[in-house]
């Protein structure tokens, strides 16, 4: 092995060992139990605000859709009023 690969793995192992060795390391503040923290509360915003951004772009594509549906129908419709045979 590469003197400069095993430094990188030596690195990071000591790096695994310390953040598995601290019980802090293992959770957010909300998971930890402290739920009424700044930073559970800012997740708590951040998860509703990405909820939000779901939510709107599904809106806009069902819309899509319907704009989509409402335009196929008004074309058939004006299709058959000019050729009553198709």
């Amino acid at each position: 092995m590469k003197p400069r690969m095993r430094s990188v793995w030596c690195w990071l192992v000591v790096s695994l060992l310390s953040l598995a060795g601290a019980p802090s390391g293992w959770a957010c503040a909300t998971c930890f139990g402290r739920s009424d923290s700044a930073l559970a509360e800012g997740m708590n915003m951040g998860i509703l605000f990405l909820l939000g951004v779901i939510l709107t772009v599904l809106a806009a594509l069902g819309g899509f859709f319907i704009y989509l549906a409402r335009r196929a129908a008004a074309i058939r419709a004006a299709v058959s009023e000019s050729h009553p045979s198709v």
